[in-house]
């Protein structure tokens, strides 16, 4: 059973300030892509990697990655949906069994996250980590609060995000059809969690997170 990570490292990292990506800053010496990366391209259970990147950005891909075995980086979109359907349209000729899509800037996920989500596809078409939110949650609205949220059932989506990958490009594709309004409710079905964490139920398993 063949296994590729995606890794979407697309994004303009603005937020973050100081110029650079963020998925290009060091991270104790160490640009955080290439933490992200060896976190995949170590893994046993993982055939092979592939980054989407942005427009411009090859470069700082190439000087962040160097002498790693890699898929060659696809050109992302405007928007990480659009980024993650390229890459996923890169890898259909190969058409591998399950794809982990994952963010660039997340570089510490653990092996025992990535075991846990694989093995949660074995039962499941869809399957992602997730931790429960602990802090409290408010309603409000024009800067006053009106209600205190209840924290039961609320679940903070991690990633890899894992897929089998004839499901997960379906979806995309269909949403690539739909109008630009119509396009995030689409993609959100292929993502729409089901069950509980570990246990599953629906489209999508919740694996259990390791901590």
């Amino acid at each position: 059973m063949t296994t590729i990570a995606l890794i979407v490292a697309a994004g303009r990292g603005e937020r973050a300030g100081g110029g650079l990506p963020k998925q290009y800053r060091p991270l104790a010496g160490t640009p955080v892509l290439r933490r992200s990366v060896m976190a995949f391209a170590d893994h046993p259970r993982v055939d092979a990697v592939l980054v989407v990147i942005a427009d411009g950005h090859r470069a700082l891909y190439e000087s962040a990655t160097a002498g790693l075995d890699l898929l060659d980086p696809v050109t992302g979109g405007a928007e990480r949906q659009e980024s993650v359907r390229l890459g996923l349209e890169s890898l259909a000729a190969s058409a591998p069994d399950r794809v982990l899509i994952h963010d660039a800037a997340r570089p510490l996920v653990p092996p025992v996250v990535i075991d846990r989500v694989l093995d949660a596809l074995d039962a499941s078409p869809a399957a992602l980590p997730v931790l429960p939110v602990v802090d409290t949650l408010k309603r409000g609205s024009l800067g006053r609060v009106e209600a205190t949220v209840p924290r039961e059932g609320l679940w903070r989506a991690q990633t890899p995000q894992g897929f089998r990958f004839p499901e997960i490009l379906a979806a995309h594709r269909e949403a690539a059809d739909r109008s630009p309004g119509d396009r995030r409710r689409g993609a959100g079905r292929a993502r729409r969690p089901g069950g509980r964490p570990g246990r599953g139920s629906g489209g999508r398993r919740q694996a259990d997170h390791a901590r």
